[in-house]
């Protein structure tokens, strides 16, 4: 997939800029998941419960499934026949995997993880369908078991599900959610509680960012939890930055594409109740190039689920600001665990020199190595077995275009 490299050009245009207030409430016990546009201030608001699967619909190449973890729904891999469906026993639940979604990419969720090449399935070039061959089992907050195999997908999404009742499996239903429902969404989301598609989430143009509950790994404790944060849109970028001497540049920032950049550790419980980071300022850069600068102020808990935030549009502020299609750049695996990291890039021109440095989260340069200029499709091999575990920013350097990225070092 072509990404986007930052080009320096001049804005010709200032934009009037005021600071507002923006009261949010998730509900009590976090039932809701709120979604915001800052453009024009606006939320939309969904029951967390009211969906346990999503599956991308934005493009007819992409495919992805996610699992709603926010509500304590644990994903695991039982086996890896089609055919097995049909045997899956859930006194084996300790052999089975358990899958998660991944927090720094939308599309990149639970079921993706299987050990299919699909994550869940297999490509048949006779068909060119991608065809089920991974048996989940979903097991949701109460204990419920419930068997699911994503059958295949061809414009949609054919699956088959089954519910344990305590001595059988029960209820097999098989349903296709078509990627032609709700066009101006990059999801369509099915509630197996009560066998239905619902609408969970607003046109992919109307909003920022989603106030939600996810799963998330934490190090120390090492295990993964779920968190209540903030996740944004994957059109947008956002940066952090701890101003405690005052705003800061929005020029001078490293925006990054991973969906959890704002995340949930913009607070912390001390024992009573949380306290918020106010001097911990976000800069979301949406689409249409437009930047704004957000700082919370309160988070009261699962008690109410409201919270604070201040906004305003820092636009007028940018010196070098305009999207252009100057080439792409990747890093895998992410997180990385074996002391290597993979760069792919594609250079749509020569440039003079193209370079890669990689930050500590502090601003330490701690790698940085030349690449080749020349046109064309590129891997690249780097050796981070020195650095320790942790997260680190990868900037990658095309001539006058540049774009960071979030590596996590385990």
């Amino acid at each position: 997939m072509k990404k986007l490299l930052l080009s320096a050009t001049l804005l010709a245009t200032t934009i009037a800029t005021a600071q507002e207030t923006v009261n949010i409430s998730m509900g009590a016990g976090y039932k809701d998941e709120v979604y915001v546009n800052l453009e024009n201030v606006t939320e939309n608001t969904y029951e967390a419960a009211s969906w346990d699967i999503a599956f991308l619909r934005n493009d007819p190449q992409n495919i992805g499934i996610r699992v709603n973890d926010g509500i304590g729904i644990q994903v695991y891999e039982a086996a890896n026949t089609p055919a097995s469906f049909n045997t899956i026993d859930i006194a084996n639940e300790a052999s089975w995997t358990p899958l998660y979604n991944d927090d720094t990419n939308w599309d990149n969720g639970a079921f993706m993880q299987g050990s299919a090449t699909f994550g869940w399935g297999e490509y048949n070039p006779v068909t060119h369908h991608v065809e089920g061959t991974i048996v989940f089992v979903l097991k949701f907050a109460d204990g419920t078991y419930v068997k699911f195999l994503n059958e295949e997908y061809f414009g949609g999404y054919t699956f088959k599900y089954a519910t344990w009742n305590g001595t059988a499996w029960v209820g097999e239903t098989t349903e296709t959610v078509e990627n032609t429902s709700n066009l101006d969404n990059r999801y369509n989301y099915y509630s197996i509680q009560n066998n239905e598609e619902v609408v969970a989430e607003p046109a992919v143009d109307a909003w920022d960012f989603v106030f939600t509950k996810y799963s998330t790994f934490l190090d120390p404790p090492g295990s993964y939890y779920i968190v209540t944060g903030v996740l944004h849109n994957p059109t947008v970028t956002v940066a952090q930055n701890e101003e405690t001497a005052g705003p800061g540049d929005p020029d001078d920032q490293m925006y990054l594409e991973e969906i959890n950049t704002i995340g949930y550790d913009w607070k912390s419980f001390n024992g009573t109740d949380y306290d918020v980071n106010s001097d911990l300022a976000y800069y979301v850069k949406r689409a249409d190039n437009s930047v704004y600068r957000l700082v919370f102020t309160e988070f009261e808990g699962a008690t109410t689920g409201d919270l604070t935030f201040e906004f305003e549009n820092v636009s007028e502020q940018l010196g070098f600001e305009t999207i252009a299609e100057s080439g792409s750049f990747g890093i895998y695996p992410n997180p990385t665990v074996n002391g290597e990291v993979t760069l792919v890039y594609d250079l749509a021109t020569t440039s003079a020199k193209n370079t890669v440095e990689i930050y500590a989260i502090n601003g330490t340069k701690v790698l940085s190595e030349a690449l080749t200029s020349q046109e064309g499709f590129y891997t690249k091999t780097l050796d981070v077995s020195a650095l320790q575990s942790g997260v680190y920013v990868v900037h990658f350097i095309s001539g006058n275009n540049s774009i960071s990225k979030k590596l996590i070092v385990k």
